[in-house]
């Protein structure tokens, strides 16, 4: 017998004596950069051509006793950036979010590690049931999608939750968290119009010596649009090999605010901490398997296995270079731990992360934008990340290494 569900939206350190700060207060990060002006000039020169935005965010522990955050901004959300792939978070907390609504209370079997199949979608879909890269059987499974998003960015496994939680979904469990500025409209690397993005295939969680759980196709009628300054960047554009001489608009594209990319990653990482609004209300086994996906070097995973000499430690931590320069141990136990999810595309080079020193405590949310596409065309690959870009954000490592997570410092 064949249980049909629909995922439908959940309603569901060290110690300074500092005072109590309002989850949305932050001070200007401007003179800490411009401190280290040698190396933030050329961004700091002309902010607005980089879209540059910085968000600190150091834990401290207020008079009371709790955990929580104190926060410096530089051009938070000044206007729209594309998240590429730092969006694909919101997918894999969603997803974990649907596995527990439809698994229910124990001893229901843990949905995590089933076999998931998908059914095809449109005209030309193959039915996607396995996944070569799984060691562990070759299913395809909400675990190991979660893994491949987190350690290399994988697209695919981004569109598979996707198609698990669905369109309206998706959003939806992301306002109920009070991320409102949220917009998910489309799948990454496919070339489907916005408005077929909306559909979601038929996914099967195949349950051992149990009834097959099926999430029916759904098409969503939500209508999302961002509403940052800014949609339209470029002067032109490549589609089909040929130059569209306008500004490309993002208006229909994904999106979020900086803040809100931030406090999704504070909700999964310090769940202690209250940002205003309200939890992930996770089980501690689901956020573990995530947090550790995020926290790993690609070639540190068992399962899939990732060879270094393609995915390098900073494969997908952009702040790793920088940190290093402070922090050189590379030992489990030892080194600086960034658990986070970048992004980069369309010239945006996107960092979310949690930064934390195992030897003395001292711990830090990282989230920061840089655009950088000289020529103003998007579509021809000729964005600056290997000139500007990855030198921007090992620099900033570097700072926040010094910065923050060496010396106590109360007075800053």
């Amino acid at each position: 017998m064949i249980r049909f569900l629909i995922i439908i939206l959940g309603l569901a350190s060290w110690s300074c004596g500092c005072a109590t700060f309002h989850p949305t207060q932050m001070a200007d990060l401007a003179p800490v950069l411009h401190r280290r002006s040698e190396i933030f000039n050329r961004v700091l020169a002309s902010p607005e051509t980089f879209r540059a935005q910085v968000l600190t965010a150091e834990i401290v522990t207020n008079r009371l006793g709790r955990a929580e955050l104190k926060r410096w901004g530089y051009r938070v959300d000044a206007e729209y950036f594309y998240p590429a792939s730092a969006i694909k978070l919101c997918a894999a907390v969603a997803a974990l979010q649907a596995l527990e609504q439809l698994q229910g209370p124990p001893p229901a079997a843990a949905l995590l590690d089933v076999p998931l199949e998908i059914a095809p979608l449109f005209p030309g879909d193959a039915a996607q049931t396995k996944d070569i890269g799984n060691v562990a059987g070759g299913h395809i499974t909400v675990a190991q999608e979660m893994r491949k998003l987190a350690l290399v960015s994988d697209n695919e496994a981004f569109n598979r939750l996707y198609d698990l939680v669905g369109h309206a979904a998706l959003n939806e469990r992301m306002h109920a968290l009070g991320l409102r500025s949220v917009v998910i409209n489309h799948r990454l690397s496919e070339p489907r119009a916005i408005p077929d993005m909306r559909a979601s295939a038929a996914v099967t969680l195949r349950v051992p010596n149990g009834e097959a759980i099926v999430v029916p196709a759904r098409r969503s009628e939500l209508n999302l649009t961002n509403t940052a300054k800014g949609l339209l960047l470029g002067k032109g554009y490549l589609k089909d090999n040929q130059m569209v001489l306008q500004p490309m608009d993002f208006s229909g594209r994904n999106g979020i605010s900086l803040l809100d990319l931030q406090n999704l990653l504070v909700k999964l990482a310090r769940p202690d901490i209250d940002v205003g609004t309200p939890g992930l209300l996770l089980s501690a086994a689901h956020r573990e398997r995530l947090l550790q996906a995020m926290t790993e070097y690609p070639r540190e995973s068992a399962n899939p296995i990732y060879p270094a000499d393609r995915y390098p430690d900073d494969y997908g931590k952009f702040l790793l270079p920088g940190l290093r320069r402070v922090f050189p141990t590379t030992q489990r136990g030892e080194r600086v731990e960034i658990t986070g999810k970048i992004g980069r595309a369309y010239g945006f080079s996107v960092e979310n992360a949690y930064v934390c020193n195992p030897k003395n405590g001292r711990a830090v949310f990282v989230s920061a934008v840089l655009y950088t596409n000289a020529d103003g065309v998007l579509n021809d690959d000729q964005y600056d990340y290997e000139a500007v870009a990855d030198p921007f954000f090992a620099d900033l490592g570097e700072m926040i290494a010094r910065e923050w997570l060496s010396e106590a410092n109360c007075n800053r």
